[in-house]
């Protein structure tokens, strides 16, 4: 099959979802926009969210990585750059918003497995300040020689500028709200930003689905009490690690349901 005709058919593929995507998304009161992938040439579409947030969604089926999301303004947070060898369609839809690396200020992880924490890295010599949870850094320490025998992983560059613990964090004029919520590992948080009603899941949880509890640290009881934490706010926008986007305060609702009555029920 010739270039030209892959690209006209991923040209198609891209277009039949966001068709379906936009008329979904209005339906519930929300305006996403998927940036044409042959014009920004990424690979990755890039995501308008809101006015102020990014999704650089991954949606490779066969090459795991995470969600990657940029809250844009005066203060520029990038949350979850994933892994460090495939940052490149992060760095290439940034590009496409006129941004480079260095005008990242900040570099938040919700949880330190290699798929979301990786690219941390690759702000150790820039302005951004990273940060990670304080009992996930603490972990992670501990299982460094386990990360570097099965996974290469070492943790050259990794070390946070500062610790994350729950409560509130206030970066330029985004206030945040940090979740401890362990489970799926011991010291991972999700973000919830209050004024806009958006909660950054990690791999807590998913669209219909939650995150594992087989990895080391991971606690089946402990994430069904995060869940049933989260699910206590109002949220009306989830941003999970993997997978699509949950929208609108009833999708959000359906889905905390879902994972109660029939997910908890086998972890």
């Amino acid at each position: 099959m010739s270039r030209f005709v892959k690209d006209i058919r991923q040209k198609t593929i891209v277009k039949q979802h966001l068709d379906v995507r936009k008329e979904m998304n209005i339906f519930l009161g929300y305006q996403f926009y998927l940036e044409d992938y042959i014009i920004n040439n990424t690979g990755v579409p890039r995501m308008k969210i809101t006015d102020r947030i990014h999704g650089f969604m991954w949606q490779s089926l066969t090459v795991n990585n995470c969600n990657t999301y940029l809250i844009n303004g005066a203060t520029k947070i990038l949350i979850d750059p994933g892994h460090k060898h495939l940052f490149d369609h992060v760095k290439k839809n940034l590009k496409t918003m006129g941004l480079e690396l260095d005008d990242i200020d900040v570099a938040l992880c919700t949880h330190g497995h290699p798929d979301h924490l990786e690219g941390l890295s690759l702000f150790k010599d820039l302005p951004a300040r990273t940060a990670i949870n304080e009992t996930e850094w603490t972990f992670i320490q501990t299982m460094a020689p386990h990360l570097q025998s099965s996974m290469g992983m070492t943790l050259d560059g990794l070390a946070p500028d500062f610790l994350l613990t729950e409560g509130n964090l206030d970066i330029g004029d985004v206030h945040l709200q940090v979740f401890h919520t362990p489970g799926h590992s011991p010291g991972s948080v999700c973000l919830y930003w209050p004024d806009e009603k958006v909660l950054v899941s990690g791999d807590l949880i998913f669209k219909e689905g939650l995150g594992r509890t087989d990895l080391p640290g991971g606690d089946g009881d402990l994430i069904k009490q995060s869940i049933k934490r989260m699910a206590e706010l109002d949220v009306e926008l989830v941003l999970p690690g993997h997978g699509e986007i949950i929208a609108g305060a009833d999708e959000v609702k359906a889905n905390f349901d879902q994972l109660e009555n029939y997910w908890f029920s086998v972890i």
